[in-house]
């Protein structure tokens, strides 16, 4: 089997995460990544993948650092199937003519517009859609935990119409010391908040308004839902609709995961990449029906709930994977997901440890 060549230019938060999905993936092989900075976050794959120099000045400055430089991004061009693009909100755009004219397949990230490519992706909601299309943008982290979660109710006909608050990091982690928000929080400037009309990119039917505003934390988004149901329904009904739907996993409060920092520890102690959480931790023991009125919170792992979908989207503009469930079952497998964070892990644990000893008594 040939596999899919992939490359990756822009090596940061979600770029390197992209980089050792694909290294996992059966059907991929990681050609190189490509990036313009010198400094740590690039020595520290110096010499374990191929780096390429997005830009000639970048060259010449990781020549001078003493990084081994394979080439150039066209270089990269030539030696993949499909890029994808993780570089800073509009420099992606701006690349685009680069890789039209390199002939190659790419995908953006959420900070680009719809507009810029056409087509948005998640892969449980529109996977068919992009099948053999030359470009797609894996909608925001915000956005994509909107569309698997609610995107679950109305496949199971139970949704109506959503409203939500977002409270959202106020920057990523390894970024505090250059800026974000400290004793406040910040509103978005407008209502509806984007990520609600982002969502309608990918889900047009879907009757949302959301609102959102920045705290004065840095690790992970938080998500609360007023839902109208489309009948009176069951707590256990809105429960086996988000168990039914892939990428969503359930936690709770009784097992002392009571905040936002306790998950994020819990994935550690899991032993997750980076403390990654691919899935959508909804809060079990909060979801609460009332008649045809339910009420859930989630949170959402801004670092690493995109990876999955652009492993599918690499997939789907291949046409490597026929339907979502043949390339999400590959990807979700590689990388270990979960529908439930600690049972399975307890289940795991169990399966792993040793049969007692059986003790022979003289008699």
């Amino acid at each position: 089997m040939n596999k899919i060549t992939v490359g990756v230019n822009g090596y940061g938060v979600i770029g390197k995460r992209v980089a050792d999905a694909v290294l996992l993936q059966p059907d991929m092989e990681l050609v190189g990544v490509s990036d313009i900075v010198t400094d740590w976050r690039i020595q520290s794959v110096a010499g374990k993948l191929p780096l390429f120099a997005s830009t000639d000045q970048a060259r010449e400055a990781m020549v001078q650092a003493g990084l081994p430089v394979a080439g150039s991004l066209d270089d990269l061009l030539s030696q993949a199937d499909v890029i994808v693009d993780t570089t800073p909100k509009r420099v992606a755009a701006e690349n685009l003519p680069r890789y039209r004219q390199a002939g190659v397949k790419f995908v953006l990230q959420g900070g680009e517009s719809h507009e810029t490519t056409g087509h948005s992706f998640v892969a449980q909601a529109n996977y068919e859609s992009a099948l053999g299309r030359d470009l797609t943008r894996v909608v925001s982290c915000n956005t994509t935990s909107i569309v698997r979660v609610l995107g679950a109710l109305q496949n199971a006909n139970l949704l109506a119409k959503a409203r939500g608050v977002l409270i959202r990091r106020a920057t990523d982690p390894w970024e505090s010391h250059l800026g974000g928000i400290m004793n406040t929080m910040v509103p978005e400037q407008k209502i509806p908040s984007h990520q609600g009309p982002d969502a309608q990119t990918v889900l047009p039917d879907l009757d949302v308004v959301t609102i959102a505003a920045k705290g004065a934390h840095t690790q992970t988004h938080n998500h609360y839902w007023t839902l109208q149901l489309t009948r009176a329904a069951s707590r256990e009904e809105v429960l086996a609709a988000l168990r039914a739907a892939p990428r969503i996993a359930f936690i709770r409060m009784a097992d002392g995961l009571v905040a936002l920092n306790s998950t994020i520890e819990l994935m550690n102690d899991l032993g997750r990449p980076r403390g990654d959480m691919w899935e959508v931790a909804v809060w079990e023991d909060l979801v609460t029906v009332q008649g045809d009125e339910a009420y859930l919170t989630y949170q959402v792992d801004n670092e690493a709930i995109v990876v999955p979908e652009t492993i599918d989207a690499i997939r789907a503009l291949t046409e490597a994977a026929p339907n979502a469930e043949a390339s999400m079952s590959m990807t979700d497998t590689s990388l270990g997901m979960r529908q439930d964070l600690l049972t399975q892990a307890m289940s795991a644990s169990a399966n792993d440890r040793p049969a007692p000893a059986t003790v022979t008594r003289n008699t």
